[in-house]
């Protein structure tokens, strides 16, 4: 068995040296040969022709799903009629206030986990406010999260508040804060189209 493997291994070897071509040198007659090991050679690659660059694909695939939300044609997953809040959103902002804190979270129609969100218990926040859970501090962390969100590129969400705290100051100041932040608290009604 060892000898067979042994003699398939020479006959190999010896094969790849006979494909070998000689390389001859400028100066002498005799042939270089390359060694066993540097047989392949690298493929030719085609030119590249001017027009190829310019070339439009009739058909367009969209791998952006936040392109079809922007447009109002993603589909809005409508949950059951018994769950509150409402999943008829793309983006729903949730705010609530404890006896220390402010809290304030965006999430997606995808996930339970929140995308984005804010709070009174960062430090960041934290350090430059007086209280924890007063009206200013509720304007501050609609600033921030107006500011965060527009950079995530969030613009429009759904924003359903319970209706006896609507009213308060607290609430209509983290929504001021929101809408000056550039922040919609609306989504559009989605359109259908006939494929």
């Amino acid at each position: 068995m060892a000898l067979r493997e042994i003699s398939r291994s020479v006959r190999l070897v010896i094969g790849q040296i006979q494909r070998c071509r000689p390389l001859a040198t400028t100066h002498q007659t005799s042939a270089v040969w390359f060694p066993a090991r540097c047989l392949s050679q690298a493929a030719s690659q085609p030119e590249p022709r001017a027009d190829e660059n310019e070339a439009v694909s009739p058909t367009f695939v969209n791998r952006n799903p936040r392109n079809l939300e922007q447009m109002a044609l993603a589909v809005k997953d409508r949950g059951w009629k018994t769950t509150w809040p409402h999943r008829h959103f793309y983006h729903r902002l949730e705010f609530s206030r404890t006896q220390h804190h402010v809290t304030a979270q965006v999430f997606s129609c995808t996930s339970p986990v929140p995308v984005l969100s804010c709070s009174t218990k960062e430090w960041a926040v934290k350090k430059e406010l007086a209280s924890t859970r007063c009206v200013a501090a509720c304007q501050a962390v609609g600033e921030v999260l107006a500011h965060r969100c527009q950079l995530a590129g969030i613009t429009r969400m759904v924003y359903r508040e319970i209706p006896w705290t609507y009213r308060s100051d607290a609430v209509q100041s983290f929504r001021t804060a929101m809408k000056q932040g550039g922040i919609i608290l609306s989504e559009p009604r989605r359109k259908f189209t006939r494929t």
